[in-house]
């Protein structure tokens, strides 16, 4: 078994063997548009000394980075749209519950996603998977702004709502995953962090604009409108999103990680898809697990933060829908604003005093936090961004941790699997859960406590995960392994 992701550092912190993607030789690699982009001399990355480098790490950027968009798009329009999706699809007293039900099963699929497309993505490529990913994703959202409401077809309406959210997370099953090795496997082994952040970056910027198309439908139509109609004219959105997304990954080459995996004789880079997710399973259990419990954390802060927030302070508070919107899109601005410093960050720092700094202080700040949200719209607006920035430095370094705990050969399936059952499980299930603990026991703070479970759970996992700061992800050993001795090779 090759164990080069374990060696030392070279110049470009990699000292990383084997072939170049573009050659054994050359110095640089033919892209689609025709240009030559700088690479670096043993990993074949993109160089971010040279312009071309940079140039092509940007398109990286841009094509991952508008898949998480899309998917977060869909997120805060039907966040941000819950109360008129509820009224429209699901009349009466469970309306609410109801909503966050359904917004829950779109994830019941992700894991069977994940199964799918992360082994195929191993076998055949990240590229091709994630341009079939994108369009899925944006037409599911699309299409719900076409469904008759529950007083025009009566039960078929939740249905067909259902059927969509369904086909939805089938799809975002395979994104995410694909997206953040993707981005992984293009970046700089020393700048893994601060051009993982985009993606995230991007995550954010959907969910800003999906609150923000929101709000300005909300602004500029009357409350009749809105809940007539106006509040399917955001879903719209998401096909121009899916489409502009193809473009940009169909005109990428696959990464210079798989290429150079795929052009290697090395025999764990054989097999069918199926056989892939047959080896993960079977030999790498450790960071499987370590990964589930990390992503418990994540994800449980990461929706009721961003998915059920607006939902708690309407009825906690009684504020408005428009004031609430406005509240998740003044803290994730800054959240935006910060997050590229601390991927960077972590690139010096390492993964892991970053995840620990971020868990620890969610967990004793939780409780205090939502009590200040509850006391009026200036506290709240406080005691949100303070939990978000918080949570950055667990979000910010999703790409470059969770991709590094795996060879390539297994990469975009051990990501797949791994987040997307702990997401199905902890994390589309956040909002259903904290709303009916809140209605079911009247304590409003329950949240915070949801939040503060998650936390411990994750500080357990991150004792096992495996520092990847400036390791090869290059191979198929386990990026920052002890190399073998050369005898056993």
């Amino acid at each position: 078994m090759r164990t080069d992701a374990g060696l030392p550092d070279d110049a470009d912190g990699t000292g990383a063997q084997g072939p170049r993607p573009g050659g054994a030789s050359g110095g640089s690699e033919t892209v689609p548009d025709g240009g030559v982009v700088a690479t670096d001399e043993v990993t074949g990355t993109p160089d971010p000394e040279t312009p071309e480098g940079r140039r092509l790490l940007r398109r990286v950027i841009a094509a991952s980075a508008i898949g998480n968009a899309t998917e977060w798009y869909d997120y805060g329009v039907f966040a941000a749209t819950a109360t008129y999706i509820g009224d429209a699809f699901f009349p009466g007293e469970l309306s609410t519950l109801s909503t966050m039900l359904t917004f829950a099963i779109s994830f019941v699929l992700r894991p069977i996603g994940g199964m799918i497309w992360g082994p195929i993505g191993d076998r055949i490529g990240r590229k091709a998977v994630l341009a079939t990913t994108i369009l899925l994703m944006s037409a599911a959202t699309f299409l719900i702004a076409f469904i008759p409401s529950h007083a025009s077809i009566g039960v078929a309406a939740p249905i067909l709502l259902v059927l969509l959210r369904v086909i939805q997370g089938f799809s975002t099953g395979g994104e995410y995953g694909g997206a953040a090795t993707f981005m992984a496997e293009y970046s700089p082994d020393k700048h893994r962090g601060k051009y993982g952040s985009f993606l995230e970056f991007g995550t954010l910027a959907g969910f800003v604009m999906g609150a923000a198309v929101v709000l300005i439908c909300q602004t500029a139509m009357t409350e009749a409108a809105m809940g007539d109609w106006g509040w399917r004219i955001p879903f719209l959105i998401a096909a121009p999103l899916g489409l502009v997304g193809w473009y940009l990954r169909s005109k990428m080459s696959d990464t210079p990680v798989f290429t150079e995996a795929e052009s290697s004789e090395s025999t764990e880079m054989e097999g069918s898809a199926w056989q892939r997710m047959v080896d993960l399973v079977r030999d790498y259990r450790g960071p499987i697990f370590t990964m589930f419990g990390m992503v418990i954390a994540l994800n449980v802060v990461q929706y009721t933060l961003l998915t059920y927030q607006p939902t708690y302070l309407e009825n906690k508070i009684g504020m408005s829908e428009d004031s609430t919107t406005l509240l998740i899109l003044i803290g994730e601005l800054v959240m935006m604003a910060v997050i590229p410093f601390i991927g960077r960050w972590s690139d010096s720092t390492g993964r892991k005093p970053m995840w620990r700094a971020s868990l620890i202080s969610l967990f004793i700040l939780a409780i205090p936090m939502y009590w200040l949200m509850g006391q009026g719209f200036g506290w709240a607006l406080l005691g949100f961004a303070v939990l978000g920035l918080l949570y950055l430095p667990q979000l910010a370094t999703i790409s470059a941790t969770f991709p590094a705990m795996f060879p390539t050969h297994v990469r975009y399936a051990g990501f797949a699997l791994s987040y997307n059952v702990a997401t199905a499980a902890f994390g589309g299930t956040a909002p259903f859960i904290n709303d009916a603990a809140i209605s079911g026991t009247g304590w409003d703070l329950f949240p915070a406590l949801y939040m503060m479970i998650a936390c411990v759970i994750g500080m357990v996992a991150v004792h096992f995960l495996r520092e990847t700061a400036g390791c090869s992800i290059r191979g198929t050993g386990i990026p920052g392994a002890a190399p073998e001795p050369v005898a056993a090779r």
